[in-house]
């Protein structure tokens, strides 16, 4: 099994989730709606100085579905490239 983690602003938030159910992965999931920190898109800390943060998603799944994961998250990307869309994949 694999962890999958997609972190992202809130604003595509609704795309990632439509987008995993097009594709039919990501079904079972968890979310962590408020999330901060700094990445290559900037600060994220839901503060006065930094307003925006960003929602995390957490999928443990097979290889299989993984791909079709990062298939979906990497449409998402493509339309919208200045949101610093994130995903990471860790084995169990």
């Amino acid at each position: 099994m694999l962890r999958i983690e997609i972190v992202a602003n809130h604003s595509v938030e609704d795309n990632i989730l439509e987008a995993l159910k097009n594709h039919g992965v990501g079904k079972y999931y968890t979310l962590y709606p408020n999330v901060t920190g700094v990445g290559s898109a900037g600060p994220r800390m839901g503060d006065a100085i930094w307003p925006e943060d960003n929602f995390a998603l957490v999928v443990w799944c097979e290889s299989e579905e993984a791909l079709g994961i990062a298939r979906a998250v990497a449409e998402v990307k493509k339309q919208f490239p200045e949101e610093g869309i994130k995903i990471f994949g860790l084995p169990e």
